[in-house]
């Protein structure tokens, strides 16, 4: 191995490896080699905070639903919600909405194809920006995400902290001189499957098959665990709640949430802050115009954020027919929920529930 490599000389040999590596054991994915710039923008969209494999069969079912971006701009936000049930972090959801929009009555249905008429859309950073200008136009920008800056870190030996955007800076702009110009797209796919497949994060990487083992400055010193370098996360603040699955027969209460804020413009079963006791939902329960007949504890439920956990308990508690959808709270048989309303996964252990209790 050259120690006496520039960081950029490096970089240079590292592309070269993984390009011819990334031509026999390249990942098939069905947004890829397709020369499409709304398949390659959806798929960057939902790949972030999701793994690739789980990706599938969202992108295969959203694509089907809207298979163009005019058919994007059109769609109720109902059903797009719907059709992103699961993928957490809705908020994607709505600017793939509002970016479709755009898009449809400025650029004619196409997205832009130059890096900084991308970065103006809404829920576009540098990372999809570059992703979509290399893979779905051949423009020579790297797209930097958490995989990429391990793997650089890792060849360059480099212990800098990668949540610092200086570093990322510097990454960036030692990548983009040695994208290659015919492959561009090729690099930043052969970078995110080096990520994936060899150079793995919290555990050792399979450095014996790595198509960049011998220009890699950790792989001859041995110190993955050390890099990346990463400051520590601050603790997640703990919220308890208590969650409302409240039954007329065979339909259920749910509500919708505000258009701001999170899960926003979803539905979920009605629920509050903090740990009620069953007296204190069963007022909460005759507060709403309704008839309580039977309680009884339901799961107890975690839900991790980002910066906060949910910690829920929950009450079954079933209520008289005789009455009126009041309030912010409808009831919906359990099918019709199933297929119309889009509900997060933070309430997953409530649907399972549910299908057991209706």
């Amino acid at each position: 191995m050259e120690k006496n490599l520039t960081e950029e000389e490096r970089l240079a040999q590292f592309s070269e490896s993984l390009l011819d590596w990334y031509r026999e054991h390249k990942r098939s994915f069905p947004w890829r080699d397709k020369n499409n710039a709304y398949y390659t923008w959806i798929s960057e969209i939902m790949l972030q905070q999701t793994r690739a494999q789980a990706v599938i069969p969202y992108f295969e079912r959203f694509i089907k639903a809207l298979p163009d971006i005019k058919a994007l701009a059109s769609c109720r936000d109902d059903d797009l919600l719907k059709l992103w049930e699961g993928l957490g972090y809705y908020s994607r959801a709505g600017n793939l909405k509002k970016t479709a929009v755009i898009v449809t009555e400025k650029y004619g249905g196409s997205l832009p194809d130059t890096f900084e008429e991308l970065l103006r859309l809404p829920g576009i950073g540098r990372y999809t920006a570059g992703a979509i200008s290399s893979i779905a136009y051949g423009q020579p920008f790297p797209a930097v995400d958490g995989n990429v800056m391990r793997v650089v870190s890792r060849v360059l030996l480099n212990r800098e902290d990668i949540l610092n955007s200086r570093i990322k800076q510097h990454f960036e702009e030692l990548l983009k001189k040695v994208m290659p110009e015919e492959r561009p797209g090729d690099l930043n796919q052969a970078m995110m499957d080096l990520g994936a497949m060899i150079c793995l994060p919290a555990r050792e990487p399979d450095c014996p098959d790595c198509p960049v083992r011998d220009v890699c400055l950790t792989r001859e010193t041995g110190l993955w665990k050390e890099i990346p370098a990463r400051s520590a996360k601050k603790k997640r603040r703990i919220e308890n709640r208590t969650v409302f699955i409240i039954q007329d027969g065979s339909r259920t209460a749910i509500r919708k949430r505000n258009k701001k804020g999170l899960f926003a413009g979803m539905y979920e079963f009605p629920n509050e802050s903090g740990e009620f006791t069953r007296e204190e939902a069963l007022s909460y329960v005759e507060k709403n115009d309704l008839v309580p007949l039977y309680i009884e504890a339901g799961p107890e439920s975690k839900h991790i954020f980002t910066h906060i956990e949910w910690h829920m308990k929950a009450y079954r508690i079933r209520v008289s027919a005789d009455h009126a959808d009041t309030g912010t709270l409808f009831f919906v048989d359990f099918s019709e929920q199933q297929d119309r309303y889009a509900v997060p996964s933070a309430f997953d252990t409530y649907k399972k529930y549910l299908s057991c209790h209706t």
